[in-house]
């Protein structure tokens, strides 16, 4: 069994649940520091250890018009700030080519596998060879039973920190649903799961040019999540969701989650 730890946090094994978390997008310097210190805030409050996420590009939009990011460069200059700012605070980004590994991993603390690319070879092996923890994110079209073997090409750079996010799976056109099963089926790898309740919700491509989705059930199915085992959450959460960059219909609002948090992690005491 492997063992995460960040920032003196231990993240698996652990009793605790744990959350990852923050604005789909970097939208502005400011916004992002301003949700990394209430996150930040809101989780020791409550008592779930945390990691907090923001994308410096959404590489993958469906239109060429939508809202990257501030790119690469800025991006890492953002969280470089978000370090200086909250030391004691993990940080987790996405990649999406190779090259770009090397650079994140100086800056953040967990790289990120986007779902669409959880098959690319050369990125999953570029991130695992960075040495640090690597969330890989299960593809909508992936049976949870394949992650084993795409846990195993980061092993094969000699990196076994490894997590596993599901993220639903596609339902036809347009749809999105969440299989517990495969929480239990990725957990006998020996990884932690993370369930992203946020991108399980969503409507892909439902919103015209964007994807829409059902915010109100993003606590339904992290409930479900963890009584089904899932060692952490995955929940990107705005201040003004409604007016968010990025992911507007998927996102929880933040006020909303202390509360959510408090719940999950009781949850997380009565099946552990």
């Amino acid at each position: 069994m492997t063992t995460i730890t960040v920032r003196g946090v231990r993240l698996f094994p652990s009793s605790r649940l744990f959350y990852i978390g923050g604005p789909c997008v970097m939208e502005s310097p400011r916004m992002v520091l301003e949700h990394a210190g209430a996150i930040r805030t809101a989780c020791r409050r409550v008592g779930v250890p945390c990691v907090f996420k923001a994308s410096f590009d959404k590489a993958n939009r469906m239109s060429i018009d939508s809202y990257r990011g501030p790119g690469l460069a800025a991006g890492l200059e953002i969280l470089r700030e978000v370090r200086r700012r909250f030391p004691d605070l993990p940080l987790l980004t996405d990649i999406h080519e190779p090259a770009q590994a090397e650079p994140v991993a100086e800056v953040v603390d967990i790289l990120q596998i986007p779902a669409f690319l959880c098959r690319q070879t050369d990125l999953v092996v570029a991130a695992a060879r960075t040495g640090r923890p690597v969330n890989i994110k299960k593809g909508q079209f992936m049976d949870p039973r394949a992650m084993e073997h795409i846990a195993k090409k980061a092993i094969s750079a000699g990196n076994s920190k490894i997590i596993l996010t599901d993220r639903g799976i596609t339902f036809g056109y347009g749809n999105l649903v969440a299989d517990m099963r495969a929480i239990p089926i990725m957990r006998r790898f020996g990884y932690p799961v993370v369930f992203d309740a946020g991108h399980s919700v969503q409507f892909p491509g439902a919103a015209g040019g964007a994807s829409g989705g059902q915010r109100e059930m993003i606590p339904v199915l992290a409930r479900a999540a963890v009584a089904a085992g899932a060692d952490g959450v995955f929940i990107e959460t705005h201040a003004d969701p409604e007016h968010a960059k990025s992911d507007a219909q998927s996102m929880l609002p933040l006020r909303e989650l202390p509360g959510l948090l408090r719940t999950l992690a009781a949850v997380r005491k009565v099946v552990h």
